[in-house]
């Protein structure tokens, strides 16, 4: 009988997973909470429901051989209720440290993995003390639920301390100092059953209000500092255990890279493995999670890619004429401001 998959969530990474995994002859079933997403257009089965419904998460459960999820923030009671009845990949505890900010950097440093500085902030007196010891300019985030560069106030000297506070709403917080970095590189890393690993080459990314806007392979990288890069991947994939693909995004500095955060899931930066390999992200990330040997990751073309958010979308007409652009659409509706519609990717000849 053909396996099926369960993703927990619904976007575009789950649409991008479901087309992937059926090239694989793997079926996949959707659990999202909101209605009509963008992987329920190409999956075999879609259930709606809030992550609170005990009884379509037993269902849900029931009905497939593996479970997987394309975003971090799934709720922990779901989680404890999935968890005894079928398998998740990538584990719980992958999803634990990155769901946090203190707990993933506390992980890091404790691998040796060199982050920025940082502090926990609970109230605006300890945010004052953050400052006094981390320095300014520094960022304040939510130690949960932030992404895309929500959940954040830059603070560019301490009398901006109490306005910073004020947008977190109460939630607790982290304070990271300023890196002073050339740019931004991700490494796409995965994972197998039987412990091997496998690297798509490191990325460079560029980031404009918060957001991901391109990616180009290869990255402005020494061999050096690429094999630093791979080796920090692979050690924090054996460190939890992992399996599956997971994002390692890295900040290249004077004095060597320092790790921002991990994403335990296939991740944006590494949409240009599509069109620049034999196997690309979402496939590896099936072939982890299911239990087959990993693929050959590595890259036989240069890409550029490209989000296309917002109004971008109108770009469409233009891209479809130009040569070597491959155009993958999210299936959304009506663009709104940092809303992705989807990508380009743009290959070199």
């Amino acid at each position: 009988m053909t396996e099926t998959l369960g993703i927990l969530g619904g976007g575009q990474l789950g649409r991008m997973l479901s087309v992937a995994a059926s090239r694989l002859g793997y079926r996949t079933h959707i659990y999202e909470p909101g209605a009509n997403p963008p992987a329920g257009h190409v999956a075999d089965q879609v259930t709606t429901a809030p992550y609170e419904d005990e009884a379509a998460l037993r269902a849900f459960a029931a009905s497939v051989d593996v479970i997987t999820y394309e975003f971090e923030n799934v709720p922990t009671s779901a989680l404890d209720l999935l968890e005894s009845l079928k398998p998740i990949r990538p584990n719980r505890r992958a999803l634990a440290t990155s769901q946090d900010r203190i707990l993933e950097k506390d992980f890091l440093n404790g691998l040796g993995i060199v982050t920025a500085p940082y502090a926990s902030v609970t109230d605006e007196a300890s945010l004052q003390a953050a400052i006094a010891k981390i320095g300014t300019p520094a960022i304040l985030k939510t130690t949960r639920l932030g992404y895309d560069g929500k959940g954040q106030a830059r603070i560019k000297e301490p009398a901006q301390a109490a306005a910073a506070w004020a947008s977190m709403q109460g939630a607790p917080s982290v304070l990271e100092g300023f890196v002073d970095f050339t740019h931004e590189v991700s490494v796409i890393a995965a994972r197998a059953l039987d412990g091997s690993v496998a690297c798509f080459d490191p990325g460079e990314n560029v980031h404009k209000d918060g957001i991901l806007r391109t990616t180009t392979v290869p990255a402005k990288l020494t061999p050096s500092q690429r094999s630093d890069a791979i080796l920090i991947a692979a050690r924090i994939l054996n460190a939890l255990d992992y399996v599956g693909v997971m994002g390692v995004e890295l900040f290249v500095t004077s004095k060597g890279l320092i790790c921002n955060e991990i994403a335990p899931r296939v991740h944006n930066s590494g949409h240009w493995t599509q069109n620049g390999c034999a196997v690309d992200q979402f496939e590896q990330h099936i072939r982890a999670v299911m239990g087959l040997p990993l693929g050959d990751g590595s890259r036989h073309s240069d890409v550029v890619m490209e989000n296309l958010i917002g109004d971008d979308v109108l770009k469409v007409p233009a891209i479809l004429k130009e040569r070597h652009a491959a155009l993958h659409l999210y299936g959304k509706g009506a663009p709104r401001p940092g809303r992705k519609m989807g990508h380009v990717n743009r290959v070199k000849p």
